[in-house]
């Protein structure tokens, strides 16, 4: 917290809390009715906070009441895996300073779930763990990126969201399973998977655990969650986000971005947390200035646009593994996209599709990427208690510690043991790193975005969805399609989890080439003003949390 909250809180507490025994009350206060924080837009918080509602310490209060219900009791969701001791404090001071100087942004006061890989100053009182416990009480050096962005605009870390252990880059293991947080599972059916590896982030945004959350991605972890969560999910272009401060994969294709319960919430993020930091590289190459994605929110936004259907392989269901539903309501997607003025081009096939499908250089890429970032990160930090200081002592502690990180149906860790067994940045190395360029953008999706005139592609969001847009380091907007039906055949998706499901989720998809975040965010808007699929169904009503604002108001 810097010096001039701290100021501010003190004079706060001098004036003996007079901020809460003079309440200022307005009209507004009586006449409008308070957000349901099950789908509390950042507006609406912001109009309660400008109207003299409720404070900032309300929400924090109301949010940490909602994730107490649910989330070690109850359903058991698990998709939180620690809250911020300080965050009242902070709420405190932040209530203070708006009386006195008005709000900083759009986020002031907000609460933000980050996932458990975005790196949070220690002496806050938070761990920054990926879900091990190898780095239970590490201390790392300084906020990540994004999380500097989040507090300059007057936001508040709630806590940390459960995710796939080291961002599902351990082994074959269920999504959202962590040795810390444990099995986190989906709101909208019983021990449903919630997909990973924002999982926690992606559960917590979709039942009003929290205002709006962040996710990482290196490929698919805030697209699936997104998909299967009935949430909004913004995959950045790699470098529009800083990755500084965030447990690593790969450079390459890692990147920081929303989950939101709507796109206008999603925009709000990124224009806050989009920009270049000297301390990760690739966001200096970004276009100046970053645009306020606010701007883009347009229902028009799709006319006389052209929006591709790369069919081949992504919409075959033999090589996806999806339920045919998932292509059902596709086709109805494809109907409404035409209704709003858009030119369906179909098949815009990528050329690349099934050598993308065949390749394993992303493989190769990641495995050489992981080992020396992840070595990179425990060299940085101040102190990790478990000594565990590399790749080769992380196997060695999860095997010396089997109860902690390797329960019954969760010992796998081949990726763990197939990155260690790389040797550095060697010339396969940099030919995968180029074939993965040249399929996922070059021959990929900006082939198909040229060879048609495309503004764009659109496909449902499960299967090989986000391959093409992860090795490319392009983005990829999902927004909620709509639900499994009844009497889709329940599947299995690990020791606890099951997947597809009754009622579970499904997320449409808009991609792009570089850079492209503002237009995606338009035609997303557009679709999701037109067809509302995110109100249409609710969680299970064991998982959905009944504090509401009016409960803490004044206590």
């Amino acid at each position: 917290m810097g010096a001039k909250l701290l100021t501010l809180f003190w004079a706060w507490l001098a004036l003996g809390q007079s901020l809460y025994i003079s309440r200022p009350v307005v009209s507004a206060s009586i006449t409008t009715p308070l957000p349901d924080l099950y789908e509390a837009s950042v507006i609406e918080l912001q109009a309660g906070f400008t109207s003299g509602q409720f404070t900032s310490v309300d929400l924090i209060k109301a949010y940490f009441a909602r994730i107490e219900e649910v989330n070690l009791q109850g359903p058991v969701l698990r998709a939180v895996i620690e809250t911020n001791p300080s965050a009242l404090q902070e709420a405190a001071v932040l209530d203070f300073e708006r009386l006195t100087y008005g709000p900083r942004s759009a986020l002031h006061g907000i609460p933000v779930l980050v996932k458990d890989n975005i790196a949070t100053v220690a002496f806050e009182g938070m761990n920054t763990t990926a879900g091990s416990y190898s780095l239970l009480n590490s201390v790392v050096p300084d906020d990540a990126g994004v999380v500097k962005r989040l507090r300059e605009a007057g936001a508040i870390i709630l806590g940390k969201a459960n995710l796939s252990e080291w961002a599902h880059f351990r082994g074959n293991i269920a999504s959202g399973w962590s040795g810390r947080g444990g099995q986190c599972t989906n709101a909208y059916y019983p021990n449903a998977d919630p997909c990973g590896s924002s999982a926690g982030s992606g559960v917590s945004a979709s039942i009003g655990l929290t205002a709006v959350a962040l996710g990482t991605e290196t490929d698919g972890s805030i697209t699936c969650p997104a998909n299967q969560n009935n949430v909004v999910g913004i995959k950045p272009t790699v470098g529009l986000t800083s990755r500084a401060g965030v447990i690593p994969i790969s450079e390459h294709q890692d990147t920081v971005g929303p989950l939101t319960r709507s796109v206008t919430d999603a925009a709000i993020v990124l224009s806050i947390i989009a920009g270049p930091d000297p301390n990760d590289n690739f966001t200096l190459a970004q276009p100046m200035p970053v645009p306020d994605y606010i701007m883009a929110l347009s229902n028009t936004s799709l006319v006389g646009k052209r929006i591709g259907v790369p069919r081949a392989v992504f919409l075959n269901d033999s090589l996806t593994g999806n339920d045919p539903y998932v292509n059902q309501i596709f086709e109805q997607a494809l109907e409404t996209l035409q209704i709003l003025g858009a030119t369906i081009v179909d098949p815009a096939d990528l050329p690349s599709a099934y050598e993308i499908y065949e390749s394993d250089n992303e493989t190769v890429v990641l495995d050489v990427d992981f080992k020396v970032q992840l070595n990179a990160w425990f060299d940085s930090l101040v102190a990790n208690p478990s000594g565990v200081a590399s790749l080769e002592d992380l196997i060695m502690f999860d095997d010396n510690n089997p109860t902690l990180e390797e329960p019954a149906g969760y010992t796998d860790q081949s990726i763990l043991i197939e990155s260690q067994a790389t040797t550095g940045f060697n010339a396969s190395y940099y030919q995968s790193l180029a074939f993965d360029k040249e399929l996922g953008a070059t021959n990929g999706i900006d082939a198909a975005l040229k060879m048609y005139a495309l503004d764009a592609l659109v496909l449902p969001a499960p299967g090989y969805t986000t391959v093409p847009a992860a090795i490319a380091g392009y983005p990829i907007i999902t927004v909620p399609l709509g639900f499994y039906p009844e009497n889709v055949t329940i599947g299995s998706a690990g020791p606890e989890t099951v997947y597809p499901a009754p009622g579970v989720p499904i997320g449409l998809s808009f991609l792009g080439t570089a850079w492209s975040e503002y237009s995606l965010i338009s035609f997303a808007y557009a679709y999701e003003q037109k067809t509302q699929t995110r109100l249409q169904r609710k969680a299970y009503a064991a998982a959905i949390p009944t504090t509401q604002l009016a409960d803490v108001i004044g206590q």
